[in-house]
């Protein structure tokens, strides 16, 4: 019965089934994702954008003193590239995602961020992704990472006892396990499926053809997502709201810095699902 409401649970709801999503995957550049590759993608965003609008950025002079042209090729994520025969489509949706971000989500996750102490959202974010923790086995399995799947599941019964139902992440603090992100769209992508064209989803913001497929995957692996709707929708609420308190602002740094900031996420975007997919 689940299949029939997941149309209007996407409609209301600022979905996080991973961090890949999403996170990741959001993770992956998307107010809605949970990822934690806010300056890799603001950087390559800002590098990206400006090639395909026909602007060189002036070499800023720092601390460091200047950087030679290699250095920084060699430090950057490759370029890639997408089709975007849906663009006209897209710049709608990604319109209406930044309208709802700036009229809803940041409001609300900053009125939540000035109530709720910091101590009290970390909690929170560790249960949250501590409950994620299947659909980052699994899919660590899947791309036959043994050593990772191994550490995830050890996160998982670190977290879920002594970490108190994964409220502390113990694992890490205690013993030095790290998250090891991965979802369904990556694993698509190690088994060599193409990433297709770009996409904007309503709320879930950019995707590829593949990594939509994926998100099913994610969906289907995401303990919350098989819960009644009058539990799953308020936590997947909560979860987003907790997620993006903590990152108010990033987004609008990436718009400010663009020119054109579709043409900015849409860079920021391939080029952190690229990075992501080569770990």
């Amino acid at each position: 019965m689940k299949i029939f409401w997941l149309p209007a649970a996407i409609s209301i709801l600022f979905l996080l089934p991973s961090q890949g999503a999403a996170l990741a995957p959001p993770p992956a550049f998307s107010f809605l994702s949970g990822t934690d590759a806010g300056p890799i993608m603001l950087a390559q965003a800002g590098k990206t954008e400006g090639r395909a609008e026909g602007k060189a950025a002036a070499e800023p002079e720092g601390e460091y003193g200047n950087v030679t042209e290699d250095e920084v090729s060699k430090a950057s994520v490759p370029e890639v590239r997408i089709a975007d025969p849906l663009e006209k489509w897209n710049r709608f949706w990604f319109t209406f995602n930044d309208r709802l971000y700036f009229w809803v989500l940041k409001p609300v996750s900053g009125g939540y961020k000035r109530g709720v102490p910091e101590g009290l959202r970390v909690i929170f974010n560790n249960f949250y992704r501590n409950v994620a923790s299947p659909i980052r086995i699994l899919n660590n399995l899947l791309q036959l990472k043994m050593k990772d799947t191994g550490g995830e599941l050890l996160r998982l019964a670190v977290n879920s006892t002594v970490g108190v139902a994964g409220f502390r992440d113990c694992a890490a603090e205690c013993f030095g396990i790290r998250m090891h992100e991965e979802d369904f769209g990556l694993t698509l992508g190690f088994y060599h499926v193409g990433q297709g064209f770009y996409l904007v989803w309503p709320i879930l913001g950019p995707s590829t053809a593949r990594d939509s497929v994926g998100l099913l995957g994610d969906f289907a692996a995401d303990p919350i997502f098989w819960l009644p709707w009058e539990y799953s929708i308020p936590l997947k609420t909560h979860d987003k709201v907790n997620y993006v308190s903590f990152h108010i602002g990033d987004y609008e740094a990436l718009k400010n810095s663009a020119i054109d900031p579709y043409v900015a996420v849409r860079s920021a975007y391939i080029q952190n699902r690229a990075a992501a997919l080569k770990k």
